[in-house]
């Protein structure tokens, strides 16, 4: 059995709670190794209090619990080794950078053009989108990751109250491949 992928979390897909349950249930369940930088935290943290204080707060517990729960999946702050490989945005060069220092085999992210081959290639890692890499995950192993979209739709039916149809839900998350697949 090989060890499971090393998939450096961008902040994109993070601050979707329902995706970040999803995927954080499904490498809790040995799916993958989730990594994040301390820069990615703060980058979702921002974002969220561009919305409201409320969202703001629920993302620093969030935030907390993630720590608390993955406490070797944080890597240190670095810019190392990622100045060479220049990125359309230079201000994703941290998260290019945090990927290369944590050994990661791909990036997961909702931005794929921010990450194109040509400057990822050539240090072993490509940018996957979440959906793609779920329905791989799944396709090779469907137990975890029906087991944590199903936890995830329980949660999320507690908290509103209202059934989630389970495609629906995974289209919101931008997960629809996953969402067809499991509807």
């Amino acid at each position: 059995m090989s060890a499971p992928p090393r998939w450096l979390l961008d902040a994109n897909v993070l601050f979707p709670s329902v995706l970040r349950e999803i995927l954080m249930g499904v490498a809790a369940r040995g799916g993958f190794v989730p990594l994040w930088s301390e820069r990615i935290l703060a980058e979702w943290q921002l974002a969220a209090a561009k919305r409201d204080a409320e969202t703001a707060q629920t993302a620093a517990q969030a935030i907390a619990a993630l720590r608390a729960a993955w406490p070797d999946a944080e890597l240190p702050a670095t810019e190392t080794g990622a100045g060479t490989h220049p990125l359309p945005d230079p201000a994703d060069t941290h998260v290019l950078a945090a990927a290369i220092a944590g050994h990661a085999d791909a990036i997961l992210t909702q931005n794929l053009r921010d990450f194109p081959a040509r400057a990822l290639a050539p240090v072993g890692l490509t940018a996957r989108a979440p959906d793609d890499a779920l329905m791989e995950l799944w396709l090779a192993a469907p137990a975890p990751i029906e087991a944590s979209v199903a936890e995830t739709v329980r949660r999320t039916e507690a908290l509103s109250g209202r059934a989630q149809p389970v495609r629906a839900l995974l289209r919101r998350a931008r997960l629809p491949r996953l969402g067809k697949a499991l509807g």
